[in-house]
């Protein structure tokens, strides 16, 4: 840590209010290792980020005089002596977590429902909070107070009386209102990206599914699944007036409140014939498991302009553990990652981040491998939300990374030509001046 700046652990009380510890330093954790934060892993809490509790869970920290490791389960006796939990906080979209909190996750009683936990402290010279994150996509349309839900309601009961026997559209109601999706506040409002979910079937199993989560698994999803696969029809009359209109229009098949597209191929090859048919503007991505190689072939052909493809792991032993896959194997994902581009898509990778698995030897060595033979263009550094401990012990794994700021800096030495990000692009801006050189972001204030 930068010897000017003096970061406090955060704690919470049994009633989830945050105080900074006087005694104690902010500690990380990479995996399940407790580390320093280095200098470059922190910066100010972007605007839009929250801090929230983990419940009966003992933060850990560094005694600010004996610099050793320290697992507080009480409060001080001035403090009202009571039970301590861990604070975390979720870092606004843009922003990649560098570190886990530092926490005792084996005091916990049940999994930790499904958040990205990321590493926050207080610096006390500059009286803010600091968090374990780096900025990976200059993007600003993403942020909270561009959804303003006072606004939106009017549109989503406008547009829903407008077209009453599109399903779809029912369904992007409850996905904009109910689960604050801003894909779905995005199609109200008329902007930006807008998400076309179609099927609500899977052929994975993922530990970390947000819609569908069996009696046995981690925990409730945080949003039901879509039920029924849209006819062409309704997936144009939700997409063509975005493509034609829309400022900065994409549309996105592959979505949260679905399983995966690829299972209904043929239909969204229909729709998106017509979308072209009708309308050459904006921009048609593709959100998948890749799991059926010769999908890919059939979407580039219809008018799919990119694909974006969701992987924890470049790794088949991590990939297996998560996704679970049913009827298809990690070959097939590698193949449909090499056809894409072959296919003249723009390709992405979904990159699934948790330190101390994304930031492995082992691990960046693969990916670097895949970069070159897929000619991959972008990786997407998302935050995987799930309980650290839970996916750590899913992994199998043990040891630790060299940092997911180290792990990006040292990818794009190696291959300049690849752009880091957090969110799906206009074909307009696939490759923005300069790109080569866009590495690192410039820093970031709290207002960013």
């Amino acid at each position: 840590m930068d010897t000017q700046k003096t970061i406090l652990t955060l704690v919470a009380d049994e009633n989830g209010e945050v105080f900074e510890h006087p005694e104690l330093l902010l500690a990380g954790m990479n995996g399940m290792r407790i580390c320093h934060p280095q200098t470059d892993e922190l910066i100010p809490l972007p605007s839009g980020s929250r801090l929230f509790t983990i419940p009966d869970t003992p933060p850990i920290g560094y005694d600010r005089k004996s610099g050793k490791k320290r697992t507080l389960h009480q409060l001080p006796k001035s403090w009202g002596g009571g039970k301590v939990q861990a604070v975390s906080a979720f870092v606004t979209p843009a922003f990649t977590r560098t570190l886990l909190p530092a926490a005792d996750y084996a005091a916990k009683q049940v999994d930790l429902t499904l958040w990205s936990y990321t590493a926050v402290g207080w610096c006390l010279e500059e009286e803010r909070f600091y968090v374990a994150a780096t900025r990976v996509d200059r993007n600003p349309q993403w942020q909270p107070d561009h959804f303003d839900d006072r606004k939106l309601e009017p549109l989503v009961r406008n547009r829903v009386a407008a077209q009453p026997d599109n399903r779809l559209i029912d369904q992007l109601s409850r996905c904009a209102l109910d689960y604050h999706c801003f894909a779905a506040k995005n199609l109200f409002f008329g902007r930006w990206e807008a998400p076309l979910p179609c099927s609500p079937t899977c052929n994975a199993a993922c530990v970390g599914c947000i819609s569908e989560q069996g009696e046995n698994e981690c925990c409730p999803s945080s949003q039901e699944r879509l039920t029924f696969v849209p006819t062409p029809q309704e997936l144009c009359e939700v997409a063509i007036p975005h493509l034609e209109k829309a400022q900065n229009a994409i549309v996105s098949f592959g979505q949260g409140c679905e399983g995966d597209p690829i299972l209904q191929t043929d239909t969204i090859c229909d729709a998106v014939r017509l979308m072209r048919q009708q309308t050459q503007r904006g921009t048609i991505n593709f959100n998948s498991n890749a799991s059926i190689p010769a999908a890919i072939d059939k979407l580039a052909a219809a008018g799919v302009d990119s694909i974006r493809i969701s992987l924890n792991s470049v790794q088949e032993r991590f990939y297996q553990a998560y996704y679970r896959p049913h009827g298809y194997h990690f070959t097939d994902v590698l193949d449909a990652i090499h056809r894409a581009k072959k296919n003249g898509l723009f390709t992405m990778l979904n990159y699934l981040v948790f330190p101390g698995i994304t930031d492995r030897e082992d691990e960046i060595n693969a990916l670097l491998q895949l970069i070159d033979s897929a000619e991959i263009d972008l990786i997407q550094m998302r935050n995987l939300a799930i309980d650290p401990l839970l996916y750590w012990q899913k992994m199998g794994a043990d040891g630790s990374g060299i940092g997911i700021k180290a792990m990006l800096d040292r990818v794009k030495k190696e291959v300049p030509r690849i752009q880091f990000g957090y969110f799906n692009r206009t074909k307009e801006n696939f490759y923005p001046d300069g790109f080569e050189q866009d590495w690192p972001l410039p820093p970031v204030t709290p207002d960013d």
